[in-house]
């Protein structure tokens, strides 16, 4: 397969996991990433793709204000995309700290200048 065809078969692979995926647009209306968001347990992961060659992941608490800019982090990969899927994939579901009572309900995701959408825990 080549790098497009992993790329599709791990975003096919995030959205089975339970990621819900957006799609912030410029002024012009051109598609900027592709952005998948997945709450779940006490943390909520987060993937934006730019291009194959440009992907970041990140995992946060799942308090975290603006997902697409968290002040911390709990895991990080950046690079290209079929990579950074691949790690994103391998990570544990349920992080080891995880303590009774603590998950998250959900995040908004910022789509452009004026408008957001609600992202429920799988």
């Amino acid at each position: 397969m080549n790098a497009a065809e992993v790329t599709e078969e791990r975003l096919r692979q995030l959205i089975a996991r339970g990621f819900k995926f957006v799609h912030p647009r410029d002024e012009s209306g051109d598609i900027t990433a592709i952005v998948g968001v997945r709450p779940h347990d006490n943390v909520i992961d987060v993937v934006q793709l730019r291009t194959e060659d440009d992907a970041i992941a990140l995992r946060m608490a799942g308090d975290t204000k603006d997902v697409l800019a968290p002040e911390a982090h709990s895991w990080r990969s950046e690079g290209p995309a079929p990579r950074v899927l691949d790690e994103l994939l391998s990570l544990p579901d349920v992080p080891a700290e995880e303590e009774e009572g603590q998950g998250t309900t959900g995040c908004w995701i910022h789509t452009s200048k004026n408008r957001a959408k609600w992202v429920p825990a799988s």
